[in-house]
């Protein structure tokens, strides 16, 4: 059994993706960001840099693993699924998750920060951001033109980059002219585990809303909680 910390984050919901395609049983243990309960001694204690998503294998000796990406890597090896054995197929996940984990999260991070958050428009960084956000949305559509998936067959790599891509309404990214982009996110959108994963936990708002009062609520409350630091700026 794992127990799942998490909230409905991108971060967190690669995990619960990962989760429900591997069929493990879990335990889905939803953390109240705006409370600090990811700073809490005992969730400290299981992730010491305060953040979620992270995972307690109760089978291995209640095993903790937080950062969603070595949570996605040690599922994936736990079950022998969602990632290759051999060294190349491995390498391949492991540079598309990568990727997600060092260029697609963190720039999507802050132009949701900068777009999205701050009270104030800082020009500059919203252009900064959104437009790298766009470069990597390009990279994925290029490589995607002769690629079903990232890399080779359905992976851990496609659940991490697509829980952040599926959110570019909210970073104010388009994928207008990336129709090998568009293809990749319906074909993983269409999963029966995915659609499950998404709603474990649900979020308060959909990312792609068009709602302009509900968009805005949600901004507050998250700029409120990056002002005190209980979140960090590629959470959301």
């Amino acid at each position: 059994m794992i127990d799942l910390y998490t909230a409905a984050t991108p971060n967190g919901h690669k995990v619960s993706i990962a989760l429900e395609e591997l069929a493990l049983p879990y335990q889905l243990i939803t953390l109240n960001l705006q409370k600090g309960e990811q700073k809490t001694p005992a969730f400290l204690k299981i992730n010491p840099n305060g953040r979620i998503p992270a995972i307690v294998d109760r089978d291995e000796d209640n095993f903790a693993v937080f950062e969603s990406g070595a949570c996605l890597i040690y599922l994936a090896e736990k079950t022998g699924k969602l990632m290759p054995t051999d060294a190349k197929g491995r390498s391949r996940v492991l540079q598309w998750l990568m990727f997600q984990m060092g260029g697609i999260g963190p720039m999507m991070g802050q132009a949701n920060v900068f777009y999205r958050y701050f009270p104030e428009k800082i020009q500059p960084a919203i252009d900064r951001y959104q437009g790298e956000s766009t470069r990597l949305f390009r990279v994925l559509d290029g490589h995607l033109a002769d690629n079903e998936y990232l890399a080779g067959d359905y992976s851990i790599a496609d659940i991490a980059n697509w829980a952040w891509v599926r959110t570019y309404k909210w970073s104010g990214v388009s994928v207008d002219g990336m129709p090998h982009l568009k293809r990749w996110m319906d074909a993983i959108r269409s999963r029966p585990a995915v659609l499950k994963g998404i709603e474990m936990p649900p979020s308060s708002i959909n990312l792609n809303t068009d709602d302009e009062a509900k968009a805005k609520e949600f901004a507050e409350q998250a700029r409120k909680l990056i002002e005190t630091g209980r979140f960090g700026n590629s959470s959301l």
